[in-house]
């Protein structure tokens, strides 16, 4: 994921000039910004690509695999119609060059038109984190039907909590690495608007980060609503199981989640909370950002397609001690993490176990994979505690060509 996108959202010039033009924050102030970035771009015509090409010998990302120094020469100059570079792109994957034996992405995109106009590095990226998936060539299938989904109720005694989420980007506003302070606030007021009118049972209660009290922050921190205060805004509904997060890493981050095994009730959830959401969207005169060929587009590259994470926390005493578990998890196609959420180690016997793909599988595929995943790490573990050998499963293939 970007690790970065926060620092950067605060480092744009060109596009905050475009908003104050816009909004009548006085012609002296926007020209000033604007005749300030073109000297910017003229100066840096004055040096060729070579001379800006990152130094990458050290790093360890998808971004830093696919960039070449005739790539970058062909994008340097390059801008999307919201004045987002490549340079801008690529800079978290810059900063951070990534873990020796965890390959991350090492890039970002500032507005929907980055994956269109920087697709001579941004098309090998997605190939590589999403297993050979190829976005010229392949369409990318969506499905949010719940009723498909099978065998979704897990032994509790296994599975203490169940999880579904995903991100959505409203069109036309640029994602969260380039958003400006005025859009960050349209983001807000577009969603907040839409989720009034949400009812029954995913009706509830909107927080601002700014004006909580200590007590309220902490008492979502206590309930996994809330991590080290990153999200500007979000609400959940009154039952605390359907919660949307607003001007994160994504426009939207849309979670469905609940104590013990019901994986089936709680997709559903998330199916029917999505779908409502995107209509009262659509209803004020917006779309998500979506397309056939990368499904729902977000800010990072590994989100693309469904953006779907759906998981578990499972206890697995002995399956999580086995030096198979890691090749079964391959098979499945199944990630593991610490149960404190990305970039967490997993301790203990108590495992974050969810889909490892995101892009050339639908939703319900995708949760079905998980599912039918879970259900055979819990049968491995029974096997383990009887004192009887397991075996490790064929692969699964990612996707449909």
């Amino acid at each position: 994921m970007a690790n970065s996108f926060t620092r950067m959202m605060s480092g744009r010039n060109t596009a905050t000039a475009v908003m104050l033009a816009s909004v009548g924050a006085g012609t002296l102030v926007s020209g000033y910004l604007f005749s300030d970035s073109t000297a910017a771009a003229e100066r840096k015509r004055l040096y060729p690509p070579s001379a800006d090409f990152p130094d990458l010998r050290k790093h360890n990302n998808c971004m830093a695999a696919a960039l070449s120094p005739s790539i970058y020469a062909h994008l340097r100059d390059k801008t999307t119609p919201s004045n987002w570079t490549v340079d801008q792109c690529i800079q978290t994957g810059v900063d951070n060059p990534g873990h020796p034996f965890i390959k991350t992405v090492g890039m970002v995109a500032g507005d929907e038109e980055s994956y269109e106009v920087f697709a001579e590095l941004f098309d090998p990226v997605i190939k590589d984190r999403h297993n050979g998936y190829d976005p010229r060539t392949m369409k990318h299938p969506t499905d949010l039907d719940a009723s498909k989904v099978t065998s979704g109720v897990f032994d509790e005694r296994y599975v203490l909590s169940s999880r579904v989420r995903t991100g959505r980007s409203i069109r036309g506003l640029s994602l969260p690495p380039a958003c400006t302070r005025s859009e960050r606030r349209e983001v807000e007021r577009v969603v907040v608007t839409a989720l009034s009118g949400l009812k029954g049972d995913l009706a509830g209660r909107y927080y601002s980060l700014g004006e909580m009290s200590e007590r309220e922050q902490q008492q979502l921190i206590d309930d996994h609503f809330l991590f080290d205060k990153v999200a500007r805004h979000w609400r959940h509904n009154n039952e605390k199981n359907f919660l949307i997060w607003i001007n994160e890493e994504d426009h939207t981050r849309i979670i469905s989640m609940e104590k013990g095994g019901n994986m089936k009730r709680v997709f559903e959830r998330f199916c029917k909370g999505l779908k409502q959401v995107e209509h009262l969207i659509q209803e004020r005169g917006w779309e998500f950002m979506w397309n056939e060929r990368l499904g729902y587009i977000l800010t990072c590259p590994s989100n693309l397609g469904t953006g779907l994470r759906a998981g578990v926390h499972i206890r697995l005493p002995f399956l999580s001690r086995d030096p198979r578990f890691k090749k079964i998890l391959d098979n499945l196609r199944l990630q593991k993490r610490g149960t404190g959420g990305v970039d967490t180690a997993a301790t203990g016997d108590t495992v974050d176990i969810s889909n490892l793909d995101r892009l050339g599988k639908s939703e319900v595929e995708l949760v079905q994979l998980v599912i039918d995943g879970i259900n055979y790490l819990i049968e491995c573990e029974k096997r383990l505690e009887r004192g009887q050998d397991i075996k490790i499963p064929s692969p699964i293939p990612q996707f449909r060509k």
